[in-house]
């Protein structure tokens, strides 16, 4: 591992220290200290995973509060999950190309900027882009753990990537619960205000304990690649995510898989003839990445499907005979384990991956995931049934999010970790979005009434649960087709290319 003078001088070749100006080759010479900047990017992390369900306790309301018709509320949410998808490759192709810490800055800038627009807001059309602002912080995560790549010593390399790959799950989760609190206490502007105070003291932390990422890539900026991205993955998304309420064989929605799936088409052939693509399509589809990737889809689904199918549980009246009669921020309490197991298996499963390899502890981690959901086809009548279900998919998460930026990194070049790790964060959000879809179809299909109030059936949530399950057992098959390291050559391969 080289010394903070050595990162600053080394590769005068055009890929790293030439990059550099003289305050950022300053900075390199302060001595590193690796718990401050884990920490660092483990808060960020935290804080970019919290906007993704900042405002779910808010969702029922939005209509009232915003005086529009509920349909056009939910773009609250869908263009927060919208920008995150199309933001996270570009910042990661950025960062890689201009410095990663540099870019963690700019998009907890953008992030802050989101929250203040959001807290003065009070129509719906600044609030989603606000919204939207909020969502491009997503893209910390991956070039986080590209930074701990470039600056890490290898000991401390596994349980650190492990601990942030992490908090994409556990920021969720434990944010949750400070959402519904605020929401049914405060004023909802004091969300944001909350929000923007996470974002500057993240900003903070890495300008003050991250060093300058001195690992850069040469070429230019693919924008004509970053345009055909956003193009496609837009409207998917964008069909998938209101595919319930538009009909999926509406006019709409076709037009939108048919032409996103299209412009991406389009934009692999384009990828594959420039000198300086967006995403080196060669790489992505390299058999551990390819395969790491449909994974992570498959992880994706399985956990915020319980995010999805949970809430619905406890907070059905006990009336119904299926619900639970909980409230928001008792079921958002319930939830919380998940998160918290996932900060607890974090080195844990680096443990696992230093010594047994990546692909186990993916192995072992949806494996557990799938007999959670299993279990929970026969338990889900009492509040701790539901407490158990969120811990065992916390704690299969916990292992499979702490295996796959291993993976990733294991198999492509120093200089494309960012974009990598972008691209299998986009995996990850495509499987949450596909799990709000197939999971929203089918509770809304098949519901019970008993006077005024109507609920899903015990039989849609039994069905979630199945197919929550068989997401997971489809990883499971992915991860089977990767191919077998030893963990010391996956850990030489991580740390020699």
């Amino acid at each position: 591992m080289p010394d903070d003078h050595q990162r600053a001088d080394d590769h005068h070749d055009g890929t790293e220290g030439s990059w550099l100006s003289d305050d950022e080759r300053r900075a390199l010479r302060k001595p590193l200290a690796e718990r401050a900047v884990v920490s660092s990017l483990a808060f960020t992390g935290l804080v970019a995973a919290f906007m993704m369900t900042l405002v779910t306790p808010l969702v029922p309301s939005l209509p009232t509060i915003l005086g529009v018709h509920a349909s056009d509320s939910m773009w609250v949410v869908t263009a927060t999950l919208l920008s995150a998808a199309v933001a996270t490759p570009i910042a990661g192709r950025l960062g890689d190309l201009y410095g990663k810490r540099r870019m963690v800055l700019i998009l907890l800038g953008i992030m802050m900027a989101g929250s203040v627009l959001a807290a003065f807001s009070s129509t719906i059309v600044p609030l989603i882009i606000a919204r939207a602002l909020q969502g491009m912080a997503m893209g910390v995560i991956p070039l986080g753990i590209s930074i701990l790549r470039d600056v890490l010593h290898e000991k401390r390399l596994g349980p650190a990537v492990a601990l942030v790959s992490a908090t994409l799950g556990i920021g969720g989760a434990v944010g949750l619960p400070i959402s519904a609190v605020i929401s049914q206490y405060l004023d909802w502007h004091v969300l944001f205000w909350v929000a923007g105070a996470l974002g500057l003291v993240g900003f903070i932390l890495v300008a003050r304990f991250v060093p300058v990422s001195t690992l850069r890539t040469s070429g230019t900026f693919d924008w004509i690649g970053a345009i055909g991205l956003a193009a496609g993955l837009v409207p998917i998304l964008l069909a998938v995510s209101k595919g319930n309420e538009w009909g999926w064989t509406s006019l709409g929605t076709l037009g939108c898989l048919i032409g996103g799936v299209a412009v991406l088409l389009l934009w692999g052939w384009y990828e594959l003839r420039t000198s300086s693509p967006l995403v080196d399509l060669r790489i992505a589809v390299k058999r551990t990445v390819l395969f790491t990737n449909l994974a992570s889809i498959t992880v994706g689904f399985a956990f915020f499907g319980s995010t999805v199918v949970l809430p619905g549980i406890l907070e059905a009246p006990v009336g119904t005979g299926v619900g639970l009669g909980q409230s928001m921020l008792i079921a958002s309490l319930c939830l919380m384990p998940s998160g918290l197991i996932m900060w607890a298996m974090s080195p844990v499963a680096a443990r696992l991956t230093a010594a047994r390899g990546a692909r186990l502890s993916l192995l072992i981690g949806i494996a557990i995931i799938a007999i959670g959901y299993a279990v929970a086809i026969g338990l889900m009548t009492e509040v701790w049934h539901t407490v158990l279900t969120a811990t065992a998919v916390g704690f299969g998460v916990g292992f499979a999010y702490a295996a796959m930026p291993t993976l990733i990194m294991g198999a492509v070049p120093p200089s494309e970790t960012a974009a990598s790790n972008g691209l299998n964060s986009v995996m990850r959000t495509l499987g949450s979005t596909i799990v709000s879809a197939v999971i929203g179809a089918i509770l809304s299909s098949q519901i019970v009434t008993v006077g005024a109030v109507t609920t899903p059936s015990a039989d849609a949530f039994r069905l979630s649960f199945a197919i929550c399950a068989a997401a997971a057992v489809i990883g499971l098959v992915f991860t089977i087709l990767l191919p077998r390291h030893h963990a010391k050559d996956s850990r030489s391969s991580l740390h020699e290319r």
